[in-house]
């Protein structure tokens, strides 16, 4: 999506209705802002609805301190205003105060980024500024003095974070995956011992630039090719909208007959992805004038070692992630259900799929569609959408069930014998 036409209201609007729908804040919480070219401050209203908000409800902020709008500003449009005054580069701020966050918030405590590549690469350094009375000029000076030093996340003692960006796209995706990582290391602390990663192993990430890849022009998009632009969209919309995943750090594919394969593209946003922004992929070459997601080696090595693996995913869900950055063992065997999509699924070291694609693509086998990567990802093969989808689903509702189920009691595994009769009958091939 293009925000280059779109007003400094509508992208309020787009971004807020997804903070909102998505459970990061409630109807009386969290505000937003843009300061466009002429130093105008168009800012999310004080005490209405953000279920219901309009074009209308957007209230306009001139330089000489003029309010144009049917309603107040946001009560914290004053720190608002110093961050702008600070740091000219900035010019969207988002604030909000989801669950996770929140969490760290009143423990007065900053989650550890360094869990995960993407969460650190994404969110950059954060810092958490002294407790002050919302709306007030010290609350103000508390988030200014670390946007001073260069901070652009600020956790704010008992409130929540500000978060300041280029544009409010970029301010929600730092948002959306800060609350992310905050949830994921909550989870983690239930089942198992958290584990970090040092500077070389967080760089090694963003070593590999896909814009480096050559670049082709197909002779024509074939229907094939047209169908899977098509039928990708939909699941990536419910990948997001089921919480499968944050844009940010998602990667889907499928291959083509010719040996191509389609990906979705690099920093792609599952919410608002349009077929024809898929990158068509060939012979280590990327469509003329689009860029594929970072770990597309992975995905076509994937395809290349496994040849009825026709679709194939990496991701980072909630609760599977969990079991990603902990030592804890995912085991599937809790209900035949998930045995049955997940069967053997296993963790490896993350560091293979970057520094040796094709060794990671081996991981996966008849009984192993899915490995859990330490301190990275869940992948997840198919030999469709469909059931790349389900086993991802199943997967995530598997460690979800694993990990509340420390409330109820010890977990006791479908045994050997059973998992036996259960191949014979569904005749599950090893």
């Amino acid at each position: 999506m293009s925000i280059a036409y779109m007003h400094p209201a509508d992208q309020l609007l787009a971004v807020m209705k997804r903070i909102y729908t998505k459970g990061m804040t409630t109807t009386s919480g969290g505000n937003l802002s843009i300061k466009d070219a002429d130093g105008n401050v168009w800012i999310t209203p004080a005490s209405i609805d953000k279920g219901t908000l309009t074009r209308r409800d957007i209230v306009c902020v001139k330089p000489t301190g003029e309010i144009v709008g049917i309603h107040k500003p946001s009560s914290e449009l004053p720190f608002h205003q110093s961050v702008y005054r600070r740091r000219p580069d900035i010019h969207a701020v988002l604030h909000a105060h989801p669950p996770g966050l929140v969490a760290f918030s009143i423990a007065r405590k900053l989650p550890h980024l360094e869990m995960l590549p993407r969460t650190k690469s994404i969110c950059g350094d954060i810092a958490i500024a002294e407790y002050a009375v919302p709306g007030s000029e010290k609350l103000g000076e508390n988030i200014a003095r670390y946007f001073d030093k260069g901070y652009n996340v600020v956790f704010l003692e008992n409130h929540g974070v500000c978060i300041g960006d280029d544009t409010i796209f970029e301010a929600f995706r730092k948002f959306e995956t800060l609350e992310f990582a905050c949830n994921v290391e909550i989870e983690a602390h239930r089942i198992g011992r958290l584990g970090t990663l040092g500077a070389e192993r967080l760089a090694l990430a963003d070593e590999f630039c896909p814009a480096r890849m050559p670049e082709f022009t197909p002779a024509l998009h074939t229907p094939e090719e047209l169908a899977a632009r098509r039928d990708i969209i939909p699941f990536l919309r419910r990948i997001y909208d089921q919480n499968l995943a944050i844009p940010a750090m998602c990667s889907l594919s499928v291959r083509l007959s010719d040996g191509s394969l389609l990906i979705t593209p690099q920093k792609a946003d599952g919410f608002d992805v349009e077929p024809e922004e898929l990158v068509l992929v060939k012979d280590g070459m990327r469509e003329a004038g689009k860029v594929p997601s970072d770990t597309v080696r992975f995905h076509e090595a994937v395809y290349r070692e496994n040849p009825t693996v026709n679709a194939f995913v990496v991701a980072q869900p909630r609760y599977a992630t969990a079991f990603a950055v902990t030592d804890a063992v995912f085991d599937a065997r809790t209900i035949p259900e998930s045995y049955l999509l997940l069967r053997d699924i296993r963790k490896a070291d993350a560091a293979v799929c970057y520094n040796d694609p094709t060794a990671a693509a081996k991981s996966f086998s008849n009984p192993v569609p899915a490995v859990i990567f330490r301190n990275d990802s869940i992948a997840v093969t198919g030999g469709s959408l469909l059931q790349v989808f389900d086993r991802l689903e199943v997967a995530e509702a598997t460690a979800h069930s694993i990990i509340i189920s420390a409330d109820v009691g010890e977990v006791v595994h479908i045994h050997d014998d059973e998992v036996e009769e259960i191949k014979t009958v569904f005749n599950l091939q090893d």
